[in-house]
């Protein structure tokens, strides 16, 4: 089977943003590749170093999440970055054949150095994190990488690496490919894309009420000031959304009764709201099971970690012999 492997930091509980963007994918992709996913919690150090204290509860968050969302043990390893130690030494590796200015170039290094304020990004570990990426990603001898089109870059940064790697010390690594998937973008309850960062989140862990809630909040057609103006729905954040969770006659029939003022925005809202609830609901039940068996996750956690380990130590014995710095 070819082999697929991604990671995600852990910066909490999972959002629907994130199931939409990533995780239903990787989801579907363990039936038919051999699959790691890890948690990435050396990456989360890159911009959170200075308080470190919520990494061990998060990392538990995000894979009791993945359990809920559908991710089988037994059908692909997870596993904690941190509990791999081979990746930081195939970083320094990788660090000590990459030129520098190829991090430098790294859009979204001069992005976010430039739109995050709150804290020094003036660090080895940030300008260096697609030199650890591409450590994550070749340490498995990965065939694909599932990603956003926009996010193609990082893929082919670690090719460039792997590539100037083989160069010196001959075929050690395969140049992954991206695995372009259709990400789904979804807007957040305050018109903005749905992230963490902005607060305006549905977690896949919020209850009915809590989802009922947040919802209220977002933002419809905000030319339609009374209940009797007729609507538009290709103008209206709840419409949208509505949309995506819905068969498209259900949808339809929505739009047409909003463009007719025959219902409210309310009524749309309640309407996504129920969607929303009935679509998580195996989520929920799954969620549910495994906030009260936290050992369970441990266990996973600890299982998969010790699986990616062997693999990672079967590919850093080739990684020394090719470097001629084998010595056992």
């Amino acid at each position: 089977m070819k082999r697929i492997v991604s990671g995600m930091r852990p910066t909490g509980k999972l959002h629907l943003g994130n199931y939409e963007g990533a995780l239903k994918n990787w989801v579907k992709l363990q039936d038919g590749y051999e699959c790691f996913y890890f948690i990435a919690d050396w990456h989360a150090l890159t911009s959170d170093y200075a308080d470190t204290a919520n990494i061990k509860e998060n990392t538990m968050a995000v894979v009791t999440d993945f359990l809920a969302a559908g991710l089988d043990p037994n059908r692909c390893t997870i596993f904690l970055q941190s509990l791999v130690p081979e990746h930081a030494e195939l970083h320094i590796y990788f660090s000590a054949v990459t030129p520098l200015g190829w991090l430098e170039r790294v859009p979204t290094y001069k992005e976010q150095r430039e739109n995050i304020t709150d804290r020094d990004l003036g660090n080895y570990a940030f300008l260096g994190y697609p030199v650890l990426q591409a450590a994550d990603i070749s340490m498995y001898r990965a065939d694909y990488v599932p990603v956003g089109k926009d996010q193609a870059a990082h893929v082919e940064l670690t090719r460039e690496i792997v590539r100037r790697f083989n160069n010196f010390y001959g075929e050690v690594f395969p140049e992954p490919d991206a695995l372009h998937t259709e990400v789904l973008t979804l807007v957040g309850t305050d018109g903005r894309k749905m992230s963490k960062s902005y607060n305006n989140t549905i977690e896949l862990s919020d209850s009915p009420e809590m989802i009922r809630a947040k919802v209220r909040q977002m933002i419809t057609d905000r030319t339609r000031i009374k209940r009797t103006d007729p609507g538009h729905p290709e103008d209206c954040d709840v419409c949208k959304v509505h949309r995506l969770f819905v068969p498209p006659a259900v949808a339809d029939k929505f739009d047409g009764e909003c463009r007719n003022a025959l219902i409210g925005c309310v009524d749309r809202k309640n309407a996504l709201a129920d969607a929303l609830i009935e679509y998580l609901a195996p989520i929920t039940k799954r969620l549910n099971y495994y906030r009260d068996h936290q050992d369970e996750v441990r266990s996973v956690i600890l299982e998969g970690s010790r699986r990616a380990r062997e693999e990672a130590g079967r590919v850093m014995a080739d990684v020394r012999r090719a470097m001629r710095i084998d010595w056992y």
